[in-house]
């Protein structure tokens, strides 16, 4: 099995699709039904390869996370008919990333590193490297783009183009910041520290519900926990589970996603190293070994378990 990189499925009830980087999210009756690829993308690029049981891994992942946070805010997942499936409720999206940093990393480093002490209108201290933890975790939002690059904005921008409330702000900002706190101990207890993550929402009869996924590679960075301190001490690099270390792979080819560079091809044993990662991620966060669920025709196993759902 070499990965699922597209899906074409035409499901009984089916109102319409759209093809996101990574999922192909089905409209069917009343419901949505997110079908994880194993397509990988980086600086908002599709790679040429996908990364076989990646989508597997964010699904099942996903799934153990929302089922945890139900106690702080209700979500959209209902069902997981396949191992790369989740069925759940319709809600009308919230423009918004809420990303959450615990730690200086990633984007805010690039940030901060060129001299930037302020994102998203919330201030960073001064004397921070890379890898250093926040006095408390921040939010710095982005606005989620139909297409291209998610921009970063400002709670007083949110509030003054309207995208939301002043009150539905207040239960966004309660709700990601509680659920990273969650995120937190979650990956605490595995040896893992969640560095940052995005959480997206929408609106589900007239109320704020988590969409989307929560606390997977994709969405969150994550440290090992050992050895952190002594690493920061002598200012190495952390050593991280997430998707960073493909951006990395990309930037030591020459590719950051700007106009003119060409997006390098990742060789197979790379591949195979970046499925072993999340794998690892999986079975450290869950404390269960990925069960590799092996499928010479993977899209017909999704659809026939898609369409005995609705048929039930």
């Amino acid at each position: 099995m070499r990965g699922i990189k597209e899906t074409k499925f035409n499901f009984p009830g089916q109102t319409g699709v759209y093809n996101g980087k990574v999922r192909d999210v089905y409209s069917v009756k009343d419901k949505i039904v997110i079908v994880a690829s194993d397509r990988i993308s980086a600086f908002d690029h599709i790679l040429p390869k996908p990364i076989p049981y990646k989508g597997q891994i964010l699904t099942q992942l996903a799934k153990h996370f929302l089922n945890a946070s139900t106690h702080i805010v209700p979500n959209w997942l209902e069902a997981n008919p396949d191992p790369n499936v989740s069925i759940g409720k319709k809600a009308d999206p919230i423009k918004l990333e809420m990303v959450v940093r615990g730690y200086l990393a990633g984007h805010a480093w690039r940030e901060y590193k060129a001299g930037r002490r302020m994102i998203c209108g919330v201030p960073m201290p001064e004397g921070m490297k890379e890898g250093d933890k926040f006095p408390s975790p921040i939010i710095t939002p982005a606005t989620k783009a139909e297409e291209g690059h998610d921009e970063d904005i400002s709670k007083e921008e949110i509030l003054s183009q309207g995208i939301v409330s002043q009150v539905d702000w207040n239960k966004l900002a309660i709700y990601a910041l509680q659920l990273f706190h969650l995120g937190t101990e979650m990956a605490a207890e595995k040896g893992l520290i969640l560095v940052d993550t995005k959480y997206e929402f929408g609106m589900y009869q007239g109320d704020i519900i988590l969409i989307d996924e929560i606390h997977t590679p994709d969405s969150s960075r994550y440290y090992y926990s050992e050895g952190y301190s002594q690493r920061q001490e002598r200012g190495a690099k952390q050593k991280q589970l997430s998707k960073e270390f493909v951006r990395e792979w990309l930037m030591e080819n020459g590719f950051q996603g700007k106009e003119g560079q060409v997006m390098p091809v990742m060789p197979d044993s790379f591949v195979d190293n970046v499925t072993d990662r999340y794998a690892e991620l999986y079975q450290l966060l869950t404390g269960h070994q990925l069960d590799r669920v092996p499928s010479d025709d993977v899209l017909h196993r999704i659809e026939s378990n898609v369409t005995n759902y609705f048929q039930n």
